[in-house]
């Protein structure tokens, strides 16, 4: 007896847990996605009234990137020597002069009136002036600007023409190759013509000196005085004379 009621009333406790989950998942509540596509895709098992869960976007974490700290120029250093301190300076903090990067415009060719003895067609370079003058008669002259020759290395005289060359080579004097050297600056034994050349695109020879007018790849310097005794001129006007001018023309330099 005490069996059958036993069994009685777990047959019952079946029965109800069934009906009860029968009533639990007679209707499946809907899938509810969040609307964020930036959020996890979140399926909600709530009621029909239920509201997605929609998680804060993650926003990204920028990267640190470790950028490389701005070259400083090293500090001049205090050292001891036999003679006491000294301050030296390393070559990166070392001033330099400012270079030009535009001609004076008196440096630019015109034509200007010129009252010579001297024939048409002879050359005079004003050193002092830093003027070169193609005589072209009535009483005009063709005049360019020029770059002569630093202090030591002045000089004056009469001298013809006696070769032209187009883009010229360079080939130092070994006086100047050791005059540069002991300056710390080392010149090459033999320089190819190109625009890379200190006598730029034209050079016409003076007698038998080493002295010409000559093109430059260093058109700023025109109007000082910076040159080992040669008359240099910008590639523009180089070339301009050049065709002006003859073997045999004569150049006269005061």
């Amino acid at each position: 007896m005490t069996k059958t009621l036993f069994l009685a009333l777990g047959l019952a406790a079946a029965f109800s847990s069934a009906a009860l989950a029968n009533d639990r998942y007679r209707e499946r509540p809907p899938v509810i996605v969040s609307p964020d596509l930036a959020a996890p895709w979140v399926m909600q098992l709530a009621g029909p009234n239920a509201r997605p869960v929609v998680y804060p976007r993650q926003v990204a974490q920028p990267r640190v990137i470790h950028r490389q700290r701005e070259y400083q120029q090293p500090r001049a250093v205090q050292r001891r020597g036999i003679f006491g301190e000294s301050r030296v300076e390393p070559a990166a903090v070392r001033p330099t002069r400012p270079v030009r990067s535009q001609i004076e415009p008196q440096f630019l060719p015109q034509t200007v009136a010129y009252d010579t003895s001297e024939r048409p067609g002879t050359i005079i370079i004003d050193t002092n002036n830093r003027f070169l003058y193609l005589v072209m008669g009535d009483g005009q002259a063709r005049r360019y600007g020029v770059g002569v020759g630093k202090p030591g290395f002045e000089w004056a005289g009469e001298h013809r023409i006696t070769r032209k060359a187009e883009w010229p080579n360079w080939t130092p004097p070994k006086e100047m190759i050791a005059r540069e050297a002991a300056k710390g600056h080392y010149l090459p034994a033999r320089m190819d013509g190109g625009p890379e050349n200190p006598l730029g695109a034209r050079a016409m020879y003076l007698g038998s000196t080493l002295y010409r007018i000559h093109g430059t790849n260093a058109p700023w310097t025109i109007g000082s005085a910076v040159s080992s005794g040669c008359i240099r001129m910008r590639n523009e006007d180089v070339v301009d004379l050049y065709e002006r001018v003859n073997i045999g023309t004569k150049v006269v330099v005061m």
